[in-house]
């Protein structure tokens, strides 16, 4: 997706009255304010609604930057900051979650934004966004999933009925530090840790194909979900019938933009600060 980069003088015309600038490039994202910066060594956006919410509340996107961004975009409209930190190539593992880390602390402690995020994860999103709340239950409001990699073995390993990716699944051994056959009995997925996010009783919200042969739902979602539910959690599914891996989201964003809402607290809520 094409991100317009422009001059500092522009985007200050632009953009007056919004908050203190983060450090590194200015630029818009679809008539929003983004910040380009690094953070812990990792490629980090934020992007700024035009009026913050009362508390900034944020939804914390994984992978696949710009992709399908209505729910983003419904929710920059409602005044929440919505950020990324690229860990790409990492596929959710320790070094990806200690990444998170770093930025959600420079997002909390420097700039003041709510300790509860919403996080999303799209796709192979969904290793590191129930890896980092496996390890920080009590910093995750809610999580969006969308066609989300549950297991490794599933996708990239393609060790099920999926359809796999060779390369990816090199990649991600290398990742882990793991060889083939170990990764029969690999415990670090997310279908793996879910007791600490279930006691933190965070809702979860996933939105799949049910069609889809690459991350197929049985090998992934309906895994995590049936053993969610049996740790007492709660999840939400929205099967799409008929569909693929893509398109990812919904056409209509609604429901999605009604889950984060409700479980940010913003939901009824007067969204809006006052300047």
């Amino acid at each position: 997706m094409t991100v317009l980069v422009l001059s500092m003088t522009v985007v200050q015309a632009v953009f007056a009255g919004a908050e203190a600038p983060f450090p590194g490039e200015q630029s818009s994202w679809h008539g929003y304010l983004q910040y380009t910066f690094p953070v812990d060594g990792r490629t980090c956006y934020v992007v700024l609604p035009k009026t913050p919410a009362a508390g900034k509340p944020w939804i914390w996107r994984a992978r696949f930057w710009g992709h399908e961004p209505q729910t983003d975009l419904a929710l920059l409209e409602k005044g929440f900051h919505v950020v990324y930190c690229d860990v790409a190539g990492l596929f959710g593992n320790p070094q990806a979650v200690k990444h998170w880390d770093a930025f959600y602390a420079f997002l909390t402690e420097q700039h003041g934004f709510a300790r509860k995020p919403a996080l999303e994860g799209m796709s192979r999103g969904g290793l590191i966004i129930y890896n980092w709340a496996a390890k920080n239950p009590d910093k995750v409001a809610c999580i969006y999933a969308d066609a989300p990699v549950c297991d490794i073995r599933s996708w990239p390993g393609g060790k099920g009925k999926g359809n796999g990716n060779p390369p990816e699944w090199e990649a991600c051994l290398k990742a882990y530090g793991i060889t083939e056959q170990e990764a029969a009995t690999f415990t670090g997925n997310p279908i793996d840790h879910l007791e600490p996010i279930a006691k933190a009783r965070i809702p979860l919200l996933h939105v799949c194909g049910g069609a889809d042969m690459d991350v197929p739902v049985a090998e992934n979602t309906a895994i995590l979900a049936e053993r969610y539910r049996a740790l007492g959690g709660s999840i939400t599914l929205i099967i799409k019938e008929g569909c693929a891996h893509h398109p990812h989201s919904l056409v209509d964003p609604t429901p999605i933009v009604d889950f984060v809402l409700k479980h940010t607290g913003q939901a009824g809520a007067d969204l809006l600060a006052q300047p």
